[in-house]
């Protein structure tokens, strides 16, 4: 049995939920966002208004299925990490580090960097998704978990930090093992 798909998800009071059966989309709206989600065919969710509370299931001739208690994991986090988006946000941190090398705000579209090309790498922010920029420390924030990872991800991308002098974009709890360079002479 799923040990996580079996726990009931509690929904905060000032979270609205609406469930449709039949298209298999779920819909959260909270004070800082709205999601939708379209969970599996094999996973039955159910919405108790009275408990506030949401339930996923499988049915019991599936159990044995090991694919089947995966995806009914997967759509429970994938619900529990919706209210948590709507109702707190998640956010990540990222420093950018290089002599010269910096980060600037294009507006509210994206994000321009200049961490040692010959060209400044424009990052255009996906819808819902903002970000901050104090000094050298990039915050990205949101409600959809996904989005913020996957945009944080990607401007990390474009000059991942390299182990012999530290420099490129890691995230802030990120530990970059350091390398000794070549040594001359005897």
């Amino acid at each position: 049995m799923s040990r996580i798909g079996k726990q009931p998800i509690t929904v905060p009071s000032g979270v609205k939920v609406a469930l449709d059966p039949k298209t298999r989309t779920i819909n959260i709206e909270g004070p800082k966002g709205k999601l939708s989600y379209v969970y599996r065919p094999e996973v039955t969710v159910t919405w108790d208004e009275g408990e506030k509370s949401i339930t996923c299931s499988i049915p019991e001739a599936r159990m044995s299925i090991r694919q089947m208690r995966a995806y009914w994991g997967t759509v429970r986090a994938r619900i529990q990490n919706m209210i948590t988006g709507v109702t707190q946000g998640f956010t990540k941190k990222l420093e950018v580090i290089g002599v010269g090398w910096n980060a600037k705000p294009l507006g509210t579209k994206g994000i321009q960097l200049n961490v040692g090309y010959c060209h400044p790498v424009d990052m255009p922010a996906p819808q819902g998704v903002e970000f901050a920029i104090e000094g050298n420390a990039i915050t990205v924030t949101g409600a959809d978990k996904q989005a913020v990872g996957q945009y944080a991800a990607d401007i990390r991308s474009k000059r991942p930090p390299e182990p012999y002098n530290g420099k490129g974009i890691k995230y802030s709890d990120e530990e970059i093992m350091r390398k000794q360079g070549k040594v001359f002479g005897a």
